[in-house]
């Protein structure tokens, strides 16, 4: 099934309407609306891949002290999960073996990283399956379809009832988002997918089994799928990545038949994971796709999980003001959409990587991009989004109060070329302090400015 160009257009025409259009040194006039409230300050800035050293976690606390929500678990460790960690190879390593019995099960290391992320306030995130298999196309191990998916599923129960009910000398920490598998569409040609070597069928079926039986295990967990690689064909773009447009077009065409194939066997889906890696408006686009056409299809209350994000992966970006920019504006985008939490890809620190913009591994330091998420962490902790008035369109901004409204906070950047004139109208406050990530400064105290310039990212926090 082809996407409905009146639903693709619908998107496009109302993310482009966002905004307020301004001459160019036209000063705008950014009004704060406390008692105008939207709802909550989203978790949408979670992390997939904490900071691993090799074994250690003793970067943690840097998720701790940024106040990340959530950590998804995909690719821990590298290639093959380092052999111990998370993927269900790792945690039961031979398939044949009685999958009731505690001594089938090896959660040794996986234990140490997800009581780690605990320790420091994150939940982590379980994707249920395995590690990605680069260069599949030469020899896979691990990314077929399970020999038998109902014993797979029970495994998966186990795996839960550990981290949930402290089967297996394990533990009650009540994690509740569980993601069957990731990218079983990421490519039409199985030789070329190095996430699923089957058919597309093969992972609807699974899916069917283990969501099914996962859901009858733990109704109230939230049970879901599945690292969807995206909908580029909505904005048309190419992406670090993607090789062709007939690839873009079997993304699209696997989320409509796993749709069809929900509804119709009446299947669990309380969350479904997406991911993207173009840049903010592009990404934020292909999201309304897919909350509008999720909604056409009857699955209202299936929430959004944007588990992979990253604008325009690239190594001469980590580090720069340019990349702090890109990836505060899409946190932004991403929590005045309807977006329900997300997980940028990712916050490892093993190597120097087009996708791991928060840490020098050199330094084994925070990059600039890291201080969006202290920013963000502001909101979050204030709770509630207000509404703005007047942000022009060429700028990213949102706004948090706290619940006797004394304080509020505006988060802004801009990704654009030119610098922005604003003033910021908020009747009976007071600018109490401001923050800023450029190209000189992270996270430093500094006066409000006239202007926010290009690849700048600013927080103004305001007081009664």
């Amino acid at each position: 099934m082809k996407p409905s160009r009146m639903l693709i257009m619908s998107v496009l025409l109302l993310t482009s309407a966002a905004g307020l259009h301004l001459n160019a040194q036209e000063t705008a006039a950014i009004k704060v609306k406390p008692s105008s409230e939207i709802g909550i300050v989203k978790p949408v800035n979670g992390v997939g891949q904490a900071p691993l050293l090799g074994f250690s976690t003793q970067m943690f606390h840097y998720l701790g002290e940024a106040g990340i929500p959530y950590c998804r678990t995909h690719d821990v460790g590298g290639a093959f999960g380092k052999n111990v960690f998370f993927d269900i190879p790792n945690l039961f390593r031979d398939f044949d073996a009685d999958e009731t019995d505690p001594a089938s099960y090896d959660f040794t290391f996986t234990d140490i990283y997800v009581k780690a992320l605990e320790e420091n306030g994150v939940e982590p995130f379980f994707r249920l399956g395995v590690t990605i298999e680069n260069y599949a196309e030469i020899k896979s191990y691990r990314v077929y379809p399970p020999k038998d998916f109902d014993k797979w599923a029970r495994i998966c129960e186990h795996v839960i009832r550990h981290y949930n009910e402290g089967w297996a000398d394990g533990f009650h920490f009540n994690i509740r988002n569980w993601e069957i598998w990731n990218e079983p569409d990421n490519h039409q040609d199985i030789v070329q997918n190095d996430m699923w070597k089957g058919t597309w069928e093969q992972y609807m079926e699974l899916y069917k089994v283990a969501a099914g039986h996962l859901k009858s295990c733990f109704p109230e967990l939230n049970i879901g799928g599945y690292g969807s690689c995206g909908f580029y064909a909505v904005t048309g773009k190419h992406v670090p990545g993607a090789n062709s447009s007939p690839r873009h077009e079997y993304f699209m065409d696997c989320f409509h038949s796993f749709l069809d194939f929900v509804r119709d066997n009446s299947l669990p889906l309380d969350f479904f994971s997406m991911h993207s890696y173009a840049a903010p408006d592009q990404a934020l686009t292909q999201i309304g796709y897919c909350r509008s056409y999720l909604d056409s299809c009857g699955f209202k209350d299936t929430k959004i999980s944007f588990n992979e994000w990253l604008p325009q992966p690239s190594k001469k970006k980590l580090g720069t003001a340019e990349q702090a920019a890109m990836i505060g504006a899409e946190l932004i985008g991403l929590q005045n959409g309807p977006v329900d939490n997300a997980e940028i890809y990712d916050a490892r620190c093993s190597a120097p990587s087009d996708y791991s913009p928060l840490f020098n591994a050199m330094t084994l330091e925070p990059f600039k991009a890291y201080y969006d998420y202290m920013m963000f962490n502001e909101l979050r902790k204030l709770g509630t989004q207000v509404e703005l008035e007047g942000v022009p369109e060429t700028l990213y901004a949102t706004a948090a109060t706290n619940e006797d409204k004394s304080v509020c906070a505006i988060m802004m950047a801009n990704i654009g070329k030119e610098p922005v004139p604003f003033k910021i109208k908020a009747k009976g406050y007071t600018v109490q302090e401001v923050l800023v990530i450029d190209d000189t400064r992270t996270y430093e105290p500094a006066a409000l400015p006239a202007s926010i310039a290009s690849a700048t990212v600013l927080l103004v926090k305001l007081s009664k």
